[in-house]
Order: C-alpha cells, then structure tokens, then sequence
C-alpha cells in the first residue's frame, strides 16, 4: 500500500498539469467565440474523417454479404429475362396465326419458384488450369446440396455438383473435358452442347450447330433447359468464331465464356425439386 502511495504521488504533478490544461481548454473556447467557433470547427472535420473511414469499413466488412445478394439477383434477372422472351415470342406467334391474343403461358410460377431454390454459397476452392478442373463450396449436404445440381453465379453457369460432404460440395466446372452443358442461341431454338477442350480458360466450343441457322459473331449463347440441371436462359457466352465441324456437317463455335472462373468467389447451388420425377421420367 506504502508503495502505491509514492507510485501516486511521483506522477501527481502530471495528473494536475493535464487537469489545468484541460480546465483552461474549456474556459477559453467556453468564453471566446472565436477561439471556439474554431475548435468547433476542426472538431467537426476530425469527425467527420472518422466516421467516413468507419463507413469505409463497414463498407468492406459488408462487402461478402452485398456481393453474394447481387449474384442471386443477377440469376433472378437472366431467368425473368427468358421467361419475358418466351412469352413475346408466344404471344407474337399467336397474334399472327389467330388474329387474337390468348392467354400466353404462364411461367412466372416457375420465376418465382426459382428464388426460393437457390442455395448461396461461396468458393474455397478452386483451378482453371488443370485439364480437369474443379471447384470446392462451402454448402453440402445439410444445406440441402445433392449431386447433379447446377452452380451458377451472376455472370453464368458455373459448373455441376459432382459429390457432398455435410458441410461442403465438389463442383465439377465447365473449365473440365467431361463437362456437357446443353445450350442455344438466344432467340431461337438451335441448340447443342458447350464444351471445353483445354487451354484459355475464357473459351469454349459449342458443337452440332446446323449448317443453315443463320449466326454471326456476338450471338448469345445462354443454357438450352433441356435438362434438370440448368433452367432455361442462364447466359453462357458469346460467339466468337464460326467455324466447320470436322465432318463439315455443322458449324462448330467458338464462345467467348460470360464467367471468369479465375475470379469468382460468390455462387448459388439451383435445387430443382422436380429433378428426382424428370430424372425418373427419362430413363424409362
């Protein structure tokens, strides 16, 4: 106790010192407009730095959230896009023949039913420059992650589920040689399968294009929903190249891909609830 007592007493001086200063700190921008409409003044630009380096921060930290919610509005939107597409269509078609304009079909159940199927997740994992490459997420089997699901992100299709863990899944990307994903031009009903041969990984080949559609550089390529895995309309890419098959039968096109998988962090996992019936559907 001895020894606390001269600790205080060593430092009191100090102690008074900074209570004067503080005490004459007060009285002067307390009673001199001047001097305080200054310190007023500088108070007010100190914080305000401060809170907007707070904002920056929170900003950041808030950053994995926001990202992850623009990806699945992204999905949301290229899905109502197709479905507005396909109605036009629909209703244009029975406009011409018809000389009326029937009830077009309704697939805004199925938009809607789309945003209640979308698993977010996030990748932990990942190579583009393997010949087979595959991706790791952070959502498996609990979150209620199967195989044969489809990944997607904001930008386009991502890759299929090929195997769970409770908490993590295995992706196999479309930057793989035994990826097939069923696509089509936009705008018409000419499809055929993209696929990676290797190399770039920005560039893939959609094959069995017939000879006489009609198709030019810039064409989109967007998913064909000719399978349980993907909805119809999701974007692929563009084309790039129009070339010859090697039985010159059909065209061959080169596609600049929509989705750079080299720099991709937020996904969604697509949960078809109808996928177990179709799958049952089409191996009988």
């Amino acid at each position: 106790m001895h020894d606390f007592i001269e600790r205080i007493t060593a430092y009191v001086h100090w102690v008074l010192f900074l209570f004067l200063e503080a005490l004459s700190g007060f009285l002067l921008f307390q009673y001199n407009h001047y001097q305080g409409s200054i310190w007023f003044t500088q108070a007010n630009t100190v914080a305000g730095i401060v809170h907007e380096w707070e904002a920056e921060v929170l900003s950041y930290l808030r950053m994995p959230a926001e990202n992850a919610a623009l990806v699945r509005r992204n999905i949301i939107l290229q899905h109502n896009l197709d479905v507005l597409r396909h109605e036009l269509a629909q209703t244009n078609s029975d406009t011409l023949t018809l000389g009326t304009l029937p009830p077009a079909p309704d697939r805004r159940e199925e938009l809607s039913a789309l945003n209640s199927q979308l698993i977010s997740a996030r990748i932990v994992d990942n190579s583009v420059r393997k010949r087979d490459n595959m991706l790791v997420i952070d959502v498996g089997s609990e979150d209620g992650v199967q195989p044969e699901m489809g990944v997607v992100s904001g930008t386009g299709v991502v890759g299929i589920i090929s195997g769970v863990t409770p908490h993590h899944a295995l992706v196999m990307s479309i930057l793989n040689s035994h990826s097939s994903i069923s696509c089509r031009l936009r705008g018409t009903e000419y499809f055929g399968y993209l696929k990676w041969k290797g190399g770039n990984p920005l560039r893939a080949y959609m094959d069995d294009v017939p000879r006489h559609a009609h198709i030019k550089k810039g064409d989109v390529i967007e998913t064909s929903g000719f399978s349980n895995v993907f909805p119809a309309g999701i974007f692929l890419g563009k084309v790039a190249e129009i070339k010859n098959s090697s039985d010159g039968l059909a065209y061959e096109l080169e596609i600049l891909l929509s989705t750079d998988l080299a720099n991709l962090r937020h996904v969604n996992v697509i949960n078809n609830p109808n996928k177990a019936e179709l799958d049952s559907l089409m191996a009988q």
